[in-house]
């Protein structure tokens, strides 16, 4: 977790921008899901069997690329094209200029949304063994969406689905 926050630090360094707060919080949870938790394969980001991490509070990427970096999806010297122009490493996260991100997101409060139709998806297609992953902000446990999904999440009894609230208190 010390590795990556340095890293997160020499980006936003090289970038001249982005959060550093959320991805510099978060980094212990980034480490704990992608070297002890995730079923995960970077030499094969679309594995079927993997399981699904998604990032709703877009702007903490920064956390999510290092941790990536470091589990052997790309090479570390990426990390210093954070935000920079035609980088697949921008300042939210993109899930098609970079193998092995689930999801794109921006607006705070989708990604337990996207969690919940993916882990009732996964269930649908019987895959119980496999798990969805969604970090969130406590920010944006204020946006209604947040609590339709997780209506929709008790409703449909979805316990593939894990949701971790960064609770910075800001």
């Amino acid at each position: 977790a010390n590795d990556i926050r340095q890293d997160i630090v020499k980006s936003l360094e090289a970038a001249g921008s982005g959060h550093s707060a959320g991805p510099l919080g978060l980094a212990d949870v980034f480490s704990a899901l992608y070297f002890d938790i995730l079923k995960h394969d970077p030499k094969h980001p679309d594995w079927e069997e993997r399981d699904i991490l998604l990032l709703s509070n877009g702007h903490c990427v920064p956390v999510q690329y290092t941790a990536m970096a470091h589990a052997g999806y790309f090479p570390k010297k990426e990390l210093l094209t954070l935000r920079k122009y035609k980088s697949r490493l921008q300042g939210h996260p993109e899930r098609h200029a970079l193998p092995g991100l689930e999801n794109t997101s921006g607006p705070l409060g989708s990604g337990l949304s996207q969690a919940a139709g993916i882990a009732l998806a996964m269930r649908m297609n019987q895959d119980s063994h496999r798990w969805v992953y969604v970090v969130t902000g406590d920010g944006e446990l204020n946006e209604g969406n947040i609590w339709e999904a997780a209506m929709f999440t008790a409703k449909y009894k979805l316990h593939n689905l894990i949701a971790i609230v960064d609770r910075n208190n800001i």
